[in-house]
């Protein structure tokens, strides 16, 4: 398969792509766009960014191209080589579509490049033509030729998103034994050349943390990881893995973000271990046609959310007090969605194709879903506390270094039941194994979070315990202080008969119009009272009482913000837990490249 692509129309979004293949045996052949992408779980149609399409003999002689359905076309009479000719638009740039301007062409494969159907084991090489003081950066295997890259497979290759730009290059070498690898930041951004060398600085750091997690970074095949960074104005916020790359973007600038791009660099990383190798038999191999998905997300993205801001920490690029801030906010919306009611976390990790930059027109409820990215995480947290409370030897960076033996290393995928066997297996404790896996992953359970975390000296407690609560807060919309979002079960406004779209009238006898009056008729009550609530929704005006209720909202502190002095064994178990994984070693400055 011999691939080459330009840019002529870069200006309008538009790129030129050519694809040809030999040896082809007799009969049609099918080309077709993948609908779905690989760490995407939904279905993306690229085909409707595809036009123009044309094909040739091995002669030159014109071929009929012919289509039967959205996603294909068909190509027969061929003489065993057909080249087929397109034209590209793309103008989102994300981990998962293309972008194309007179910036940069930013390129995931699946939404670049068709295929024939039945070729995919065939090797790949592919041809650029980068606009002048652009480069590629990407994980496809290099040539003596700068503009020429290889790929194994269809496989590889569509794991292997490209950036073409005048991007900036920052490198450093990390070891397994003897063997170096190259760590590489490839950044189009419009910051300084001081602010990337101190982002990649950071990034430095936080991958050394990562690695000390496993003991050693992932036999990267080709070398080299690369970051594709895009830090421009008209990108899209996105993370996306791959095996030996990662797209990280975002709009703003490092400076203008406050190099907090750091966490999603954190998070991506992680995954060169967990799921592009510690990897769901579901997502292997991966099919281009249809929805992926798999029940192991909980582990495979929240075990990824965990780490992400624990590895920034422990790098000491963020500080405490935000760590925990961030930990708080996510066990508080955990204990207190409704979501857990409707389905566990193999469940919410089976809705990702509805999810996951999916797309439709008619509302979800969004009380019965919880993200498997938060609930993984909170699952992590509960593993990792537990494991450190009743195994004192053991914590959940122990629980990654076996999934790695039994699973990463070598490379055999896993079923989910494979990840209880191996938690047995590393505690030799098969029935704690099976209780928690019986009650947080294949069920909704929760443990008592209070105990676990004062083992660190942390409390949790009730955030606003004397604050007075209906619900969400209403808000000004169209003229009428109005609730912009379907209410919560168990909530006193969802109890009430009250949601989404209905207009406040008046509550406890007097009108309101603002957010600031709402608020201070609660606070002239107390949690049990009954207040009568007028109301105007869809069938007109209606009246009904609240019960209202103690803000549920919880939090976690510190002890000594409390002024309770740490415990040394409370220091330990703190600085076991969130310290730095690695002794500290005399810094080094990544290479301009």
């Amino acid at each position: 398969m011999e691939y080459d692509i330009a840019f002529p129309r870069a200006e309008h979004h538009e790129a030129q792509v050519s694809v040809t293949y030999r040896a082809l045996p007799p009969g049609p052949v099918r080309f077709q766009m993948a609908r779905s992408s690989p760490g995407r779980y939904a279905l993306h149609e690229f085909a409707k960014n595809v036009y123009s399409v044309s094909a040739t003999d091995g002669a030159g002689r014109p071929l009929t191209v012919t289509r039967d359905d959205p996603y294909g076309w068909g190509v027969a009479g061929h003489d065993g080589t057909v080249t087929v000719r397109y034209t590209l638009f793309g103008d989102r740039g994300d981990g998962t579509y293309a972008q194309i301007d007179t910036t940069h062409a930013h390129l995931n494969t699946p939404a670049t490049f068709l295929w024939a159907v039945g070729q995919d084991a065939r090797p790949i090489r592919v041809r650029f033509h980068p606009a002048a003081g652009w480069r590629v950066a990407t994980q496809l295997v290099p040539t003596a030729d700068p503009a020429v890259y290889t790929a194994r497979d269809l496989q590889y290759f569509m794991d292997s998103p490209v950036e073409l730009s005048a991007h900036d290059i920052r490198s450093w070498t990390v070891m397994d034994g003897a063997k170096p690898y190259t760590i590489r930041l490839a950044a189009h951004h419009t910051g300084t050349p001081a602010d990337l060398d101190r982002f990649a600085a950071m990034a430095q750091k936080v991958v050394a943390q990562e690695i000390a997690v496993f003991g050693a970074p992932p036999p990267f095949d080709y070398g080299t990881y690369t970051f594709l960074a895009d830090y421009i104005p008209q990108i899209s916020g996105d993370g996306m893995e791959h095996r030996n790359s990662t797209v990280i973007s975002t709009p703003r600038s490092l400076a203008d973000a406050k190099f907090d791009q750091i966490q999603t660099l954190a998070h991506e990383f992680f995954h060169a271990w967990n799921v592009e190798r510690i990897r769901p038999a579901e997502l292997e191999p991966f099919d281009f046609t249809r929805a992926n998905a798999t029940p192991s997300l909980w582990l495979a993205e929240g075990f990824t959310q965990y780490y992400g801001p624990l590895s920034v920490l422990r790098a000491g690029e963020m500080p405490l007090d935000a760590y925990i801030g961030q930990l708080s906010a996510t066990l508080n919306n955990l204990l207190n969605t409704p979501a857990r009611r409707y389905g566990s976390p193999q469940e919410m990790s089976l809705r990702a194709p509805f999810v996951d930059a999916a797309q439709s027109i008619d509302p979800t409820n969004p009380n019965i879903y919880v993200s498997y990215y938060p609930y993984g995480a909170i699952i992590a947290l509960a593993l990792d506390l537990e494991l450190r409370q009743r195994f004192p030897a053991l914590t959940l960076d122990a629980y990654m270094r076996q999934l790695w033996r039994d699973y990463g290393r070598p490379e055999r995928p896993y079923r989910p039941d494979d990840l209880r066997q191996s938690l047995a297996t590393l505690t030799g404790d098969t029935a704690f194994a099976d209780g928690f896996f019986a009650r947080s992953v294949t069920a909704s359970g929760l443990p008592d979070f209070a105990p676990l975390l004062a083992q660190a000296g942390f409390t949790l407690r009730a955030a606003h315990p004397r604050a007075t609560w209906a619900g969400m807060s209403p808000v000004v919309q169209d003229g009428g202080l109005t609730l912009a979002m379907p209410t919560r079960p168990g909530t006193p406004l969802h109890d009430a008969g009250l949601d989404k779209g209905d207009v406040i009238v008046a509550l406890d006898g007097r009108p309101v119009s603002t957010s600031d009056e709402w608020a201070a008729i609660l606070a002239r009550h107390t949690p049990g009272d009954r207040v009568p609530i007028t109301y105007r929704g869809r069938a007109g005006e209606r009246q009904a009482t609240l019960t209202l209720a103690v803000d549920p909202t919880m939090e976690i502190v510190a002890n000594e913000t409390l002024g309770q002095p740490l415990t040394k064994a409370q220091r330990r178990f703190r600085d076991s837990w969130l310290g730095s994984a690695i002794p500290a070693a005399a810094p080094s400055t990544p290479a301009r490249e």
